[in-house]
């Protein structure tokens, strides 16, 4: 009998030494488990072991922007090329700079650094320039205390109109693909597919750590065969209501991961209160985006504007009265109604809509210091920056394609 319970004892002690080793087994894989999965935060909802939990977005660490911010824009070619790069870097490090502008996605359709959504590789696959390092480039801009905006070029999209065809403007004569002037693409604005692709590409660089993202080519196209042109999801839905549209899905799907972002719009824009015919009218942005910029590019505003015959003359004059208005139209609380020819909607009543009146810091023009098409001196490049401030506006851009900045305009730090 003592026999018999010394087994039974033997039998149950080794159960228990087996149930709670593999408890402890079973407890390692879970934490393994849990480990390697993404922690379900918000965004897209994609399926983990039969649940349902949205897609994480990452928070990397981010800077805030500056109460004004300076900036130079920065191509991928150079990003890329460290030669390149280091150089520009220097020169935001030691003079008043504290931004800079690096495109995510230019003119190509295609991107400068490899990301992390797999449904985005073939953007990455076929660039002509890439960043290799971009997360660790970022990482060590921060450390520098350099703000970093991501530049989005959208609706013009070769690669895109390419790979998915459906999605092109097209020419209403034969329905092929259609190109503007330069050859390059576009695709619909009106197309939600194409929404939700930038949407992707947002969420995908701002987890690697770009602190805003700045979308541009947010319009119709404008330069091309205009009188053979037919968009298969906008159809003849007015241009600024598609337009609107896109802003307001943006905002809905990025504002609450707390994405900033920074709108580009035709210089123009400032002072026309019509859509130019390409979608664009300011207060149609201004709701959805943190920071408008319009690209108020002395050189491409037409000879005779506002009465002066050769704007390149006088770039203080174009940004002053360009950024005297855009405030103007900004902190207002209501603004007459236009059709798209300029007029009002009621030739003997102008119609008036109220709307909220914002910060006038949420206007930051890109500036211009390129030779187009004359030389921009030190002292045009000078002129623009002082006719911003004196409009009462703290921050600017500066575009050179050619990244070969007038380095004497700057103050050095």
């Amino acid at each position: 009998m003592l026999k018999n319970k010394r087994l039974i004892w033997i039998i149950i002690s080794s159960l228990g030494v087996v149930f709670v080793f593999g408890g402890f087994v079973f407890y390692l894989q879970a934490r393994v488990d849990i480990d390697s999965v993404d922690i379900p935060i918000y965004g897209n909802i994609t399926s983990l072991s039969g649940v349902e939990v949205p897609k994480i977005i990452r928070k990397s660490n981010h800077l805030k922007t500056p109460q004004a911010v300076k900036a130079i824009y920065m191509t991928s070619c150079v990003a890329g090329t460290l030669s390149l790069r280091d150089k520009l870097v220097d020169f935001v490090t030691t003079t008043e700079l504290n931004s800079l502008v690096i495109d995510i996605k230019d003119y190509t359709g295609t991107i400068s650094y490899k990301p992390n959504d797999e449904s985005l590789l073939h953007l990455w696959e076929d660039s002509r320039c890439g960043v290799v390092d971009m997360e660790d480039f970022i990482k060590s801009l921060h450390e520098k205390d350099i703000y970093v905006i991501g530049r989005i070029t959208v609706f013009q999209d070769p690669h895109l109109a390419k790979r998915q065809p459906e999605l092109a403007v097209k020419f209403a004569s034969n329905g092929e693909v259609w190109k503007d002037r330069k050859g390059l693409n576009f695709t619909d604005p009106g197309s939600e597919v194409v929404w939700d692709y930038h949407v992707a590409l947002a969420r995908d660089a701002y987890n690697i750590g770009f602190d805003e993202l700045n979308f541009d080519y947010i319009r119709f196209p404008s330069d091309g065969p205009m009188n053979d042109i037919y968009f298969p999801f906008s159809k003849n839905h007015p241009k600024p209501e598609v337009l609107e549209s896109f802003f307001s899905y943006l905002s809905k799907k990025l504002k609450p991961e707390g994405v900033i972002m920074s709108a580009d719009l035709f210089g123009m824009t400032a002072t026309n209160t019509d859509d130019l015919n390409i979608g664009q009218v300011l207060e149609r942005a201004l709701p959805y985006f943190d920071y408008v910029d319009p690209m108020v590019y002395p050189s491409h505003y037409p000879n005779g504007f506002n009465g002066w015959s050769d704007p390149n003359e006088v770039p203080y004059e174009i940004i002053k009265y360009s950024m005297d208005i855009a405030v103007a139209r900004t902190i207002a609380t209501s603004t007459v109604v236009k059709t798209n020819d300029g007029q009002p909607i009621a030739s003997t009543t102008p119609q008036l809509y109220t709307k909220e009146s914002y910060d006038k810091n949420k206007i930051r023009p890109w500036l211009q210091d390129f030779d187009y098409p004359v030389t921009y001196t030190a002292d045009d490049v000078r002129a623009q920056i002082k006719a911003t401030y004196d409009a009462g506006l703290n921050s600017w851009l500066m575009w050179d394609p050619s990244n070969k900045y007038t380095k004497e305009v700057y103050k050095v730090q």
